[in-house]
């Protein structure tokens, strides 16, 4: 099963009235989905919990923005102990020898109001391309903390026999899609 990128990860699009700025993704507020069918009956889900990392996003020139994310492999989560602990195995993740996914962009692209983030995802050892469509949801400041925030949404599908993740296809699908939902902060101002 393949993921994330990235972080990841969900970044960049076009709304709101954001000056260009650091960002650092909060890990409390970020979720790296991943599902994938299963022989056909269902399609489960994980999420990896903790990725982390900074986006710098430019409003006024959006291909001036960037991403760098770190998925933390060994926390993914399924809600089934069993299976999470498979998932962290050799036969899948290998997760002792490779416990974290990276994802940096290396071009960003706005069309219509929407993102594609480009960008190199390393997961299991392997690095492959991979582009994400990301949505600005909200560009402002968190109340409670007083800082600036920004928040995106993006989505792709990867291929995970591509990152060497093979076992059980094509019984458990080869396609693992992802969804990203990231909140980031700045510094006070």
């Amino acid at each position: 099963m393949k993921l994330l990128p990235l972080a990841l990860l969900s970044l960049l699009a076009v709304a709101g009235s954001a000056v260009a700025g650091d960002y650092k993704i909060d890990p409390n507020h970020t979720m790296v989905l991943a599902s994938w069918n299963h022989m056909g009956y269902s399609n489960p889900s994980a999420n990896f919990r903790g990725a982390t990392g900074t986006i710098h996003y430019d409003e006024a020139m959006p291909e001036k923005s960037t991403v760098e994310v770190v998925i933390p492999i060994d926390q993914i989560d399924t809600f089934v102990p069993k299976l999470d602990e498979h998932l962290k195995s050799a036969d899948f993740f290998d997760a002792q020898k490779y416990p974290t996914a990276t994802f940096k962009s290396t071009k960003v692209t706005m069309k219509d109001g929407h993102l594609k983030v480009l960008g190199n995802l390393t997961l299991h050892g392997v690095t492959k391309p991979v582009t994400l469509k990301a949505k600005l949801n909200k560009v402002g400041i968190a109340e409670m903390m007083k800082v600036p925030a920004i928040g995106f949404d993006a989505s792709t599908t990867i291929s995970r026999t591509a990152f060497g993740i093979s076992q059980g296809v094509p019984m458990i699908g080869d396609e693992i899609e992802l969804r990203i939902t990231t909140e980031a902060h700045g510094e006070k101002k």
